[in-house]
């Protein structure tokens, strides 16, 4: 009875960490398409294009070494196809093989923040270089520091200094921020973006209805992604916490959408849908960190707060002159920072002391190694399209081809 038992909760949990998985999965079509909705025309063939691109570079780049470097094991996931409880010491509680599906797809959601900032000037095969770093060393490095458990560079644990990360708040969303404000800097802002005297002239995105489905397919897909983090559902203590986890990430994106939008009413006068997109997934950045704890208005505090605080990060980058044309550096680096320092205000198990050190950790890493990186990649076949390339749009000088022929060519 009680092995029969054991392997209902074994398929059960099994079953559930895939379709998380899938989820996640379902979250590079809500980038893709939030991104294609905020270029401009001319460059959206080429923005698909590397999203779909690295998308299969991640998952093959992981299978070969991230998932070893991150959790230990062999390169080319050997021997993962076992169940993980025949002849173990330790029976898994789920197949080792759902662990690595649900674990790539978060590799490729920290690649694809880099792929919106550094959008409409970056050459797509300098970018596709870079995310086999990123993917294959940068990113499972820093994991291994966090969710598995090893010493930075042997010199100290995070988890001993009390640093905590859900699902991901740093560990994925602050640590492709930091790689994209690394790609920014290196490869600039776009032609004619800023004026000489501090101007900042507005790029409209393309087609704002699909960056309004890229968002909600994002809000979906990130049930999965804090949900999944449960790492179970297959008895009551573990569906409850499920469920918790499902109502605080919705609740933390509404609370963001709502704070954007009223404080760009405020700021602007009028009903930014923009920053409103960017306060649905700041709200999502913000409670992913500790999705567990909080009560549902806390959750909704605590996403509002990331949905004021993308509307003012937005707007400080552009008078940096960090040039961000989907806000993703904000969205997901500003406030991820936001929800790592969040965890402790209502998780004992963290402290503000080790949230700050994980922090430093993470962005320091993930920054410096893509800014080294990046200059590599420059000094070897250069980042940046040419300036006639830029003018032109990266879909016909990097792809062939126009989103929106009809529109764009004499017919």
């Amino acid at each position: 009875m009680e092995n029969e038992i054991f392997q209902l909760q074994y398929a059960l949990d099994t079953f559930y960490f895939l379709v998380c998985g899938a989820l996640v999965m379902w979250m590079a079509a809500g980038f893709a398409m939030l991104e294609a909705g905020l270029v401009r025309g001319k460059n959206t063939v080429e923005i698909l294009t590397k999203n779909v691109a690295l998308f299969a570079v991640a998952c093959t780049m992981y299978m070969v070494c991230g998932y070893a470097i991150m959790y230990g094991g062999d390169y080319l996931l050997s021997g993962i196809t076992g169940n993980g409880v025949t002849g173990a010491d330790e029976p898994a509680a789920y197949a080792p093989s759902a662990d690595f599906f649900f674990q790539v797809v978060f590799v490729a959601t920290a690649m694809s923040i880099v792929s919106g900032a550094v959008a409409e000037r970056m050459k797509l095969f300098a970018f596709l270089a870079f995310a086999v770093v990123m993917t294959g060393v940068i990113y499972p490095l820093e994991g291994s520091w966090t969710w598995g458990g090893n010493p930075v560079f042997g010199a100290y644990t995070l988890g001993d200094l009390g640093f905590l990360d859900f699902a991901g708040s740093g560990i994925v969303h602050m640590a492709g921020a930091a790689a994209a404000l690394a790609g920014v800097v290196l490869v600039g802002p776009r032609k004619g973006k800023y004026g000489p005297n501090g101007e900042v002239n507005a790029f409209p995105g393309a087609n704002i209805p699909l960056a309004t489905l890229g968002t909600f397919i994002l809000w979906l897909g990130w049930f999965g992604f804090n949900g999944g983090s449960v790492l179970a559902t297959a008895s009551v203590d573990a569906a409850n916490s499920v469920a918790i986890v499902f109502m605080n990430t919705n609740a933390a994106a509404a609370g963001g959408c709502l704070a954007a939008l009223v404080t760009a009413k405020l700021m602007f006068g009028k009903a930014d849908l923009t920053m409103a997109l960017n306060g649905c997934l700041a709200g999502l950045v913000a409670i992913t960190a500790g999705p567990d704890t909080p009560s549902a208005l806390q959750a909704t505090l605590f996403g509002a707060l990331g949905g004021v605080l993308v509307v003012f990060s937005i707007i400080t980058l552009d008078k940096l002159k960090i040039d961000d044309p989907v806000g993703a550096i904000s969205v997901h680096g500003v406030v991820g920072l936001l929800g790592l320092l969040l965890v402790p205000v209502t998780n004992d198990g963290a402290a503000f002391s080790g949230q700050i050190i994980g922090a430093i950790t993470i962005f320091g890493w993930v920054f410096l190694a893509s800014l080294v990186t990046f200059g590599i990649i420059r000094a070897v076949m250069g980042l940046r399209v040419s300036e006639e390339e830029e003018y032109e749009g990266s879909d016909l000088s990097e792809c062939g081809m126009e989103a929106y022929p009809e529109f764009t060519s004499a017919r």
